[in-house]
């Protein structure tokens, strides 16, 4: 990551992390990213791709060809970044590990944001450490198809009620601590699908960026039967 050359006008611009598997990334993954940093006004946004992922199957391209694709997706698109500490781990990729050693690089007091899915919001109390994770870094909510915007317990909508803020300007005012829902775009796309229609031979020109569909067919990827 670049040094700060200007600690006046940077030092309150939001560092923004986005974490998955990314087996592989495709346009619902960068799409409401992308909508999501001009809501905000996100300068850079980190994908963090994961090594062993806690809630979910292990990926099925190697982590070689997941970061290929990953880079070919963000190639000429100054928005991305891409960090590799969680590749470099033997053991599950928790977030708020994560968060902790991304706040012993910046400091305490630069704000930090934390992308994740609506689906992901609304199971939050199963993550490891959860109840930490605002003491770390603000998160930043994209809209999914078909979940609910509302937490099934009370305590959790009550949680939520506790941290929301409203404006995105809050944001860069403070480190940590609050949660933005986004008015992202709304794209029923996942990686499943594009596995299931590769093996079916099916088109995905529609959900994934050219490059990386050219690589996965270049390498036989998620042709394999169920």
């Amino acid at each position: 990551m670049t040094q700060q050359t200007n600690k006046t006008a940077n030092s309150k611009s939001i560092q923004a992390l986005f974490g998955g598997t990314f087996d592989p990334i495709h346009y619902g993954h960068l799409l409401p990213v992308e909508a999501l940093a001009k809501q905000v006004g996100l300068q850079q946004v980190v994908l963090l791709p994961n090594h062993v992922p806690p809630h979910r199957p292990q990926p099925e391209a190697t982590v070689q060809k997941r970061l290929a694709m990953i880079k070919l997706a963000i190639k000429n698109n100054p928005l991305f970044s891409i960090d590799t500490r969680e590749l470099k781990r033997k053991t599950p990729s928790y977030t708020v590990e994560t968060l902790l050693s991304f706040r012993q690089q910046i400091g305490r007091q630069k704000p930090l944001a934390f992308i994740i899915g609506q689906d992901s919001l609304l199971s939050i109390s199963t993550w490891f450490d959860w109840q930490k994770i605002l003491d770390f870094c603000h998160l930043l909510v994209c809209a999914r198809p078909g979940y609910s915007t509302y937490f099934s317990t009370p305590s959790m909508q009550q949680w939520l009620k506790n941290h929301q803020v409203h404006e995105p300007e809050i944001l860069s005012d403070k480190p940590f601590g609050a949660i933005y829902l986004t008015d992202t775009p709304l794209l029923n796309i996942s990686a499943t699908e594009i596995r299931e229609r590769k093996r079916d031979r099916k088109s995905c020109k529609d959900i994934l960026p050219p490059a990386v569909l050219r690589y996965i067919d270049k390498h036989h990827l998620y042709q394999n039967c169920l």
